[in-house]
């Protein structure tokens, strides 16, 4: 009998880094695509998306070992919805400029459109 990997039987940690690992690949993806395309807003969307994908798990990481009475008053739902207060956190942080990391990918997605 083998086992089978679902939603069901996934911690919260566990939840959060299968999640981690899917919207990584789906970002490597997508700043392939925008590596081929000649359009700059879309390279410039990709960057700062993968910008925030990184944020997301280093802060993801940082607030895994605070418990109790914090921002939504501790508890089993705020573990479930953790999650989703620092992706929405690290979005806006890469938008408004963030660590300089969109920046990079964007200047080397551009450099490798010239070079194709």
């Amino acid at each position: 009998m083998t086992a089978t990997l679902s939603m069901a039987n996934l911690g919260t940690a566990d939840l959060a880094m299968a999640r981690g690992r899917s919207a990584t690949a789906n970002t490597a993806a997508e700043i392939q695509a925008a590596a081929r395309a000649k359009d700059k807003q879309a390279v410039r969307a990709t960057a700062e998306k993968f910008e925030a994908q990184f944020l997301s798990q280093m802060m993801g990481h940082m607030f895994k070992g605070i418990t109790g009475d914090s921002v939504m008053g501790g508890g089993h739902a705020e573990e479930m919805w953790r999650d989703f207060y620092v992706e929405e956190v690290t979005k806006t942080f890469a938008t408004r400029g963030g660590i300089g990391l969109a920046d990079t990918i964007e200047k080397q997605l551009l450099q490798l459109q010239e070079a194709v």
